[in-house]
């Protein structure tokens, strides 16, 4: 169970949550599928300043179309995108990053599509969180899925749904059929950690975080792939700590709140982890705006807890 608390959501508000999560599940094959032929860079820069490829671009508008088409989602906001978009009446926002770690579309590498659902408008606290998941692209395609305090793992199949499913809500608007298996229920991180992964050019690392860094690498394994959601799914399954931190070069640290630290933080402390920008719990950081920056370290308890004495 959780010590990330969530604001007490309305009836009516639940299913516009269940199907938002749907959606992406839904969605999740037909991104994959659709990946082959979008790996080149196109001429324009996201909100970050960072060139979308082809890729970024596509699933962003997929994701786009259809969660705004949710009846209760009254915002839908993007990685990708300048400003959030008005999608009409509701009381929840969606934010994505339809593309985490496309920048490993050329090496073939893992990436995935962060979601997470807020009550309210944007920007806002991740307190204001009523769920969150996340869709790994690995060897197979699993979803990770946090809400009401407890966090399930799926995996998820591009194929038509069994007989004993027949009754599951058909596909809508163009997404292709997916099943989706829960495979671990309940998860916690485990007690004992294994794995660990920072980001960032460690000559650009701040002395107090490398001090931090150097005694975590006498303790556990080094995992780290350049696409945050494989590297905190190492996390969540071995134990350990992910970090993208605060650099001499970028103190405010690489990562957006909105669509990276807040629903990642969700899980993970769903999970009986720990969220940090250096100094709080990132679900308790100000938002400010929508592309705001911080960095994130999440993981075990005691591990966040030694980053933050360490701070």
């Amino acid at each position: 169970m959780s010590d990330a608390e969530s604001p007490r959501v309305e009836a009516e508000a639940e299913d516009a949550i269940s199907e938002a999560i749907e959606v992406v599940a839904r969605s999740a094959p037909e991104i994959r599928d659709g990946l082959t032929g979008r790996r080149t860079k196109t001429d324009d820069e996201n909100a970050s300043g960072e060139t979308q490829l082809a890729a970024d671009v596509w699933a962003d508008e997929l994701l786009a179309e259809r969660l705004s088409a949710i009846e209760g989602v009254g915002q839908f906001a993007s990685e990708e995108r300048d400003e959030v978009i008005d999608a009409g009446e509701g009381d929840l926002a969606v934010a994505v990053d339809p593309l985490d770690g496309s920048s490993n579309l050329k090496s073939n590498n893992s990436m995935g599509t962060i979601l997470g659902v807020y009550e309210g408008e944007l920007p806002a606290k991740g307190r204001k969180l009523v769920a969150a998941a996340y869709v790994l692209y690995g060897p197979i395609t699993t979803m990770v899925v946090a809400r009401e305090g407890e966090v399930t793992e799926y995996v998820i199949e591009s194929e038509a749904q069994s007989a004993s499913d027949s009754r599951a809500a058909e596909p809508r608007d163009g997404a292709e059929d997916a099943e989706r298996r829960a495979v671990r229920e309940d998860i916690s991180l485990p007690d004992d950690p294994t794995v660990y992964g920072f980001g960032g050019r460690v000559p650009n690392w701040t002395d107090r975080f490398a001090d931090y860094a150097g005694d975590v690498e006498e303790e556990l394994k080094l995992r780290y792939g350049g696409a945050m959601i494989g590297d905190v799914n190492q996390v969540v399954t071995y134990g350990g700590v992910f970090a993208y931190p605060e650099l001499d070069s970028r103190p405010e640290g690489k990562l957006r709140l909105q669509f990276e630290g807040n629903p990642i933080a969700y899980i993970v402390e769903s999970a009986g982890g720990a969220s940090s920008n250096g100094t709080e719990s990132l679900l308790d950081a100000d938002a400010e705006e929508i592309h705001q920056r911080t960095p994130v370290y999440v993981g075990n308890e005691d591990l966040i807890e030694r980053l933050e004495a360490e701070f």
